[in-house]
């Protein structure tokens, strides 16, 4: 009998002990440092935990484009990446970009290679007139490249093609 009150009564302090932690985030203290000795990062310290952000620089939509664009035609020229990946046929999507280095420009987009081969679809057309001449579609991947560029020659850094959106293998550009 006596056990279980004692029981009872520690259960119910932890359950007021939670909810005065999940309803009162004001008494919580919070310190911003920043200071020479950590390279201008600022850290955040929030009773316990910690949390750092970097100083980024932005960069707009066009240089990101144009800096898409020299990666695109960086793959386009390789022969290794040709015959390991397939010609690139276009950019599908843009995942992001930014500058995390002073003077580097980084970029993530996804994009679809194809490799050799007809691919044509055999599909008759109605009416008797044949058949189509459109691209299938077989033998065409999706990879997600990462690649970072100086920001003022242009000129690509490092890129990397992950197939199946970084399950599989990679392909490193060699620079």
């Amino acid at each position: 009998m006596v056990r279980t009150i004692i029981i009872a009564i520690l259960c119910i302090s932890c359950a007021i002990r939670c909810a005065k932690a999940f309803t009162s985030p004001q008494t919580r203290s919070s310190i911003t440092i920043a200071n020479a000795a950590t390279n201008g990062q600022r850290h955040s310290y929030v009773s316990g935990t910690s949390m750092t952000s970097l100083p980024m620089a932005q960069i707009s939509e066009a240089e990101a484009k144009k800096g898409i664009d020299k990666v695109v035609a960086a793959l386009r020229r390789d022969k290794a990446a040709k015959q390991e990946l397939g010609n690139l046929t276009k950019v599908n999507n843009i995942l992001g970009y930014g500058s995390p280095k002073a003077g580097q420009i980084a970029v993530r987009f996804n994009a679809s290679f194809k490799k050799g081969g007809m691919g044509l679809s055999s599909v008759p057309l109605p009416f008797g007139l044949g058949q189509s001449n459109e691209s299938e579609g077989r033998g065409t991947m999706v990879g997600q490249v990462k690649a970072s560029l100086d920001e003022k020659s242009g000129k690509v850094v490092e890129c990397s093609v992950f197939r199946d959106l970084g399950y599989g293998r990679a392909f490193n550009l060699k620079v």
